[in-house]
């Protein structure tokens, strides 16, 4: 064996710190909007782009891409044993689409000025529903679909409504009658149960561990409670037309803490209809 076949197979081995270079495993998408679940087995910590990702005993993590992430993030793993590993992560870009709907209401477009002091209060309510970091693998065995129909609306998608342009729309919106059954997507547990909030009315917000999060908005009934356990598969409410829309859906968040995810990278197939 020539010395310089056992120089570069060395090099192939050694991380940026200069160990030995660690296994780390991947499942997702790793492009703007998706969500990327990792295993080291060792590792003890990690960063993403410098930011602080919160690693499970069994090496488990979970982070996410911004929808304006740029081309390549670094993920720093730190081990039990000293070592650290550097991955340069290439992050696919997506192509937003644009949605132009003349014709509403002037309030559904700026509301008026006396429910700001409400609709700020909401918002910090929902703040806090996303927030914790509650250290279970609840999102760990992967997400099905809340409810199947028509998508209506995609995540990323620029509004212009009536002729004003929006805040981009940060879920999935699935067409479905009023009274369709929601179901939880995944293991986790209830942090918000609203019944009549502003934009989005009927409100629940579910915690699936280490900063993972969803939402499901405009619900005709709230069938969980705050602190409720749930398994994948059970009923948390049904589709509904309640808060500020034009037609029945459900519309479907997931969050990394405040970093927004499209739903539809995160399940598969997608639904019919």
């Amino acid at each position: 064996m020539s010395l310089r076949f056992v120089l570069v197979f060395v090099l192939a081995l050694v991380g940026a710190g200069g160990a030995w270079a660690k296994d780390i495993s991947f499942t997702g998408t790793f492009t703007q909007g998706g969500l990327v679940v990792a295993r080291a087995v060792g590792a003890t910590a990690a960063t993403l782009n410098g930011r602080a990702v919160s690693v499970a005993p069994d090496g488990t993590f979970v982070f996410g891409f911004a929808a304006d992430a740029k081309a390549t993030a670094t993920l720093v793993v730190r081990f039990a044993d000293g070592a650290e590993e550097t991955r340069a992560l290439a992050v696919a870009p997506q192509k937003w689409k644009i949605e132009r709907v003349d014709g509403l209401p002037p309030a559904m477009v700026n509301p008026p000025p006396e429910v700001t002091a409400r609709i700020n209060n909401e918002a910090a309510a929902i703040s806090r529903a996303r927030a914790g970091v509650t250290p279970e693998e609840w999102f760990a065995g992967g997400f099905q679909w809340p409810v199947r129909g028509r998508i209506s609306g995609v995540f990323g998608s620029r509004r212009v409504l009536n002729g004003q342009e929006m805040a981009p729309h940060w879920g999935l919106d699935i067409a479905m009658p009023t009274g369709t059954p929601v179901v939880a997507p995944a293991p986790g547990r209830v942090t918000l149960a609203e019944t009549d909030l502003y934009y989005t009315g009927g409100t629940i917000i579910l915690d699936h561990g280490y900063g993972v999060t969803t939402t499901y908005a405009h619900l005709s009934k709230v069938s969980v409670k705050v602190g409720q356990t749930l398994q994948a598969g059970e009923l948390i409410g049904a589709v509904g037309a309640t808060g500020r829309v034009t037609g029945p859906h459900l519309h479907w968040n997931i969050h990394w803490f405040d970093m927004r995810i499209d739903p539809a990278l995160v399940v598969s197939p997608a639904p019919g209809g």
